[in-house]
């Protein structure tokens, strides 16, 4: 718990320096346990960087996807495709390529909630297909 404090503490410090758009926790799979600091980071209208630091099984999993796609359904309903690569940093060391594709609901308040399927083609150390990762979102916005 210690260990998620700091990352939580580490991650807030640096979204300041990077201005991150959102920043939050994504709970369910990913590679370094069952929680991540989970941030976003604009590229345009209609593209962005969806990024992920998780802390567990005795390793760090990091994630850079890049939503090509990411478009409204409805007034605050949107939908996201896309695309990066995924590293766990412990032992086993493994590099692999993440797809994303998911929905989330922008509030009228700075508060996103969203859900996401993130199927993995693990590259390095062994090469395997993981097509079972789904998360959780919440994110608080910035300048809202």
């Amino acid at each position: 718990m210690k260990t998620f404090l700091l990352a939580i503490l580490v991650v807030v410090g640096l979204s300041q320096l990077s201005q991150a758009q959102e920043l939050g926790i994504r709970f369910g799979d990913a590679w370094g346990g069952h929680y991540a600091v989970d941030g976003v980071f604009g590229l345009g209208q209609f593209s962005r960087i969806h990024a992920d630091v998780s802390f567990g099984n005795h390793g760090v999993g990091v994630e850079a996807l890049w939503d090509l796609l990411y478009k409204p359904l409805e007034k605050n309903l949107y939908w996201y495709v896309g695309v990066g690569p995924s590293a766990y940093l412990g032992d086993p060391f493994a590099l692999a390529v993440s797809g994303e594709i998911g929905l989330e609901y922008r509030f009228d308040f700075p508060m996103v909630i969203g859900a996401d399927w993130r199927p993995s083609f693990i590259i390095i150390e062994e090469t395997d297909f993981e097509a079972g990762w789904f998360g959780l979102n919440v994110r608080y916005v910035f300048g809202k």
